[in-house]
């Protein structure tokens, strides 16, 4: 089920949605909402990124997209919960981005890539929640993922560059609390930015309705 803001949705998953919609994401990024993933979860909500460039209009942006930089943030809601969760609100990310070679050929990238998330989400490396989870109205619990760097060799009658390297990281985690879930969206796009290479500028207040 996807979020309709109707009266039959639980007011924890309403109030989570709504607490996207404050979320300050700096002005390279595009964020709008997307289909979200069916049966992963009884209701869930999806954004997607996208840093933008010259050619990106406002519209809402795809699932899947042509850009060299771009993710997708999904919000799962049971109000039963599951085990796995360690709770009831989990977030889903996605992120891919265009590499320079020199990087994809790094040992290190994957570990790079992850201090980026665990960082923004205030999670030491190595560890999977919050060091004061239980009190912080921004804390996560059960934070896993995956980090892959691939690279792409054109051949034939193909547009493109010959060589591409990219980067994808995918991640899941739990909002121990249902309050402030924009500095999750927040924690996204920062992800989003450092994958991207984009220096550090000021943010614009963030629309999704």
């Amino acid at each position: 089920m996807t979020s309709s803001g109707a009266p039959s949705e639980p007011a924890d998953f309403r109030a989570a949605v709504e607490s996207l919609h404050a979320a300050r994401i700096r002005r390279e990024i595009e964020v709008g909402p997307i289909r979200p993933p069916q049966r992963l979860a009884p209701y869930s909500y999806a954004v997607g990124a996208e840093v933008a460039g010259p050619d990106i209009a406002d519209s809402e942006l795809p699932v899947e997209s042509q850009g060299s930089a771009f993710g997708r943030l999904i919000l799962l809601h049971d109000p039963a919960g599951q085990d796995a969760w360690n709770g009831t609100m989990r977030l889903v990310a996605y992120i891919q981005a265009e590499v320079e070679a020199a990087l994809a050929m790094d040992p290190l990238l994957p570990e790079v890539a992850w201090s980026w998330l665990s960082d923004a989400l205030g999670v030491p490396v190595g560890e999977t929640a919050s060091p004061d989870d239980s009190t912080s109205d921004f804390a996560v619990t059960a934070l896993g993922g995956t980090v892959t760097s691939t690279t792409s060799v054109r051949y034939g009658d193909i547009a493109g560059p010959p060589r591409a390297h990219q980067l994808e990281l995918r991640a899941s985690w739990t909002a121990v609390t249902t309050d402030g879930l924009g500095r999750h969206l927040e924690s996204f796009c920062d992800v989003l930015a450092s994958a991207a290479g984009l220096p550090p500028v000021g943010v614009t207040e963030l629309g999704l309705s």
